[in-house]
């Protein structure tokens, strides 16, 4: 993987991660669930409570930062934030309506619309290839279930996925 794709993962991972150590740190406290209880017709919640609008605020924030840092733009850290929010959200939704349970493990799911929307959103600045968004988008989901059981033995996930 080249050094843009390894910085664009970087971006993704931050922008993921933000939400999961923003609920460890500050556990109810501004975790307004972004569907406010709403159901959807099959009487299932929309997104549940992990969805929050403190996660969907802070991680466009600290990949902006993050993509700072890296002497990027920050509005492309906003976009992968946003982008990877809204795939994160995306795959919540789909998730209910399979009946998975909020916070439930969903392998694939969970991980390649949080990836591979961020780096859509980002194709045409980068000159991304097909095959290098595919191999960022692996390696998002390989970083992904190697960490998670990580933070959980941490405290900061309350799942080992």
């Amino acid at each position: 993987m080249a050094s843009i794709e390894l910085q664009l993962l970087l971006l993704i991972l931050i922008a993921n991660g933000v939400p999961i150590i923003a609920a460890a740190v500050c556990g109810d406290r501004g975790a307004w669930p972004v569907d406010g209880g709403r159901r959807w017709t099959d009487g299932r919640r929309l997104l549940g409570d992990a969805k929050t609008w403190r996660g969907v605020a802070l991680a466009p924030l600290a990949t902006a930062l993050g993509a700072a840092l890296l002497g990027w733009s920050a509005m492309v850290g906003v976009v992968i934030g946003v982008a990877a929010m809204l795939g994160d959200l995306l795959s919540s939704f789909f998730k209910r309506r399979l009946g998975v349970p909020t916070s439930g493990m969903a392998l694939g799911l969970d991980q390649i619309p949080e990836a591979l929307l961020p780096l859509l959103a980002v194709a045409d600045v980068f000159g991304l290839s097909w095959p290098a968004i595919a191999a960022t988008t692996v390696g998002f989901i390989v970083l992904e279930l190697g960490l998670s059981p990580i933070f959980y033995r941490l405290g900061i996930r309350n799942r080992p996925y």
